[in-house]
Parts: C-alpha cells; sequence; structure tokens
C-alpha cells in the first residue's frame, strides 16, 4: 500500500481528532454528571494522551515508525488497564462503575477504541510511502494547515484539562478507589 506523507500526515490529524473525542466524551460525562473518574479510568485516559501524542508527533514531524511504535505501546498498555476494569466488573454481583454509554460503559468502550487504535496503526504501518524523505512534511508546513493545527490544539487543551482535573481529584497522593469528590479542592477549601 503505497500512501503519500501528506495523505498520511491528514489521516493522523484525523485520528488525533478521534482521540479528542473520546477525551472530551469523558472529560464532558465527568463535569456534566460529576461522574469522578476511578484511578484505572484515570490511566485510561493516560492511554489516551500517550496515543495521541504519537499521532501529534505524526502530524508536526511527518510519519515514522517510532512514533507509531510509541502509539502501539501506549494502545496496549490502555487495552490492558481496559481489559482489567472490564474483567473486574464482568462477575455477576460486582456491579460496574458509571452509567453506560449506548450500552456499555465507558471502560468497554476505552478497550474497543484501543483495540482500533491498535488495528489502524498497524494498517498504517504497512504503508511505506508516507515514510519517503523527498516530499516528507517539514514542521515548518505545520503552521499552514488547518486540521493539523486544531487537532494538535485541541489535543493539548484535553491532555491540559485532564491533568489538571486528576490533581484536582487525586491531590499529590494516591487516588481514591470511589473517589466521591476532588480531594484537592476539599483539602484547600477553609474549615468553618
Amino acid at each position: 500500500m503505497q500512501l503519500a506523507p501528506e495523505t498520511s500526515r491528514n489521516l493522523n490529524a484525523l485520528g488525533l481528532l478521534a482521540i479528542c473525542l473520546v477525551l472530551a466524551m469523558a472529560f464532558y460525562d465527568q463535569l456534566a454528571h460529576s461522574d469522578l473518574p476511578c484511578p484505572l479510568c484515570l490511566l485510561q485516559r493516560l492511554g489516551f494522551v500517550a496515543v495521541g501524542f504519537g499521532l501529534c508527533l505524526n502530524v508536526i514531524h511527518g510519519p515514522r515508525p517510532r512514533h507509531y511504535a510509541l502509539m502501539l505501546i501506549a494502545a496496549l498498555f490502555g487495552i490492558s488497564v481496559s481489559g482489567r476494569q472490564i474483567l473486574l466488573h464482568i462477575v455477576p454481583g460486582t456491579g460496574s462503575y458509571g452509567e453506560p454509554f449506548l450500552g456499555l460503559h465507558f471502560y468497554t468502550w476505552a478497550f474497543v477504541c484501543f483495540f482500533l487504535v491498535l488495528l489502524g496503526t498497524a494498517i498504517m504501518l504497512l504503508s511505506e510511502g508516507q515514510y519517503r524523505s523527498e516530499g516528507r512534511v517539514s514542521p515548518a508546513r505545520f503552521g499552514g494547515r488547518l486540521l493539523p493545527k486544531a487537532a494538535f490544539a485541541l489535543m493539548v487543551l484535553l491532555a491540559a484539562a485532564n491533568a489538571v482535573s486528576a490533581l484536582l481529584e487525586c491531590g499529590p497522593g494516591v487516588c481514591d478507589d470511589d473517589p466521591a469528590t476532588y480531594k484537592l479542592l476539599e483539602e484547600a477549601a477553609p474549615r468553618s
């Protein structure tokens, strides 16, 4: 399969927007429904951010096998964490964490999304044409395209928002198994 570097870059930008959509939906659920993520959920978000980092590298510097390798490692991490969470809640009577979305819980959707990242990344690795040195996308060209710029900016914003949220939820220590409040805000609030 042959894929031009610019086409590959645009596909990576679309993939980055898909990862941003996943993170935005989880963040929206957290804020709109006061549904704080559990520690495993936070690790899954970290996996999505790491996949997004690999996509950002491809968008900015052009596609490279090592960027795809980073995405594969991040997706394997994420699918392991989400698989563990599925196994924790698969036994009848153990309950679940959070409300279902379209019939499945977020950790199950995360498993599906990480599988799709693994599959998509493997398919992208099959295209050798994207690695050609002639016509390679230079970092200077990154500033001229709207789609890659928008995807990159949204990813940075969502990664920062999730990092701040996790810090507020967990504080500098270990996160609660079933968080009910933002621990750091609760500790900083004046006692009456």
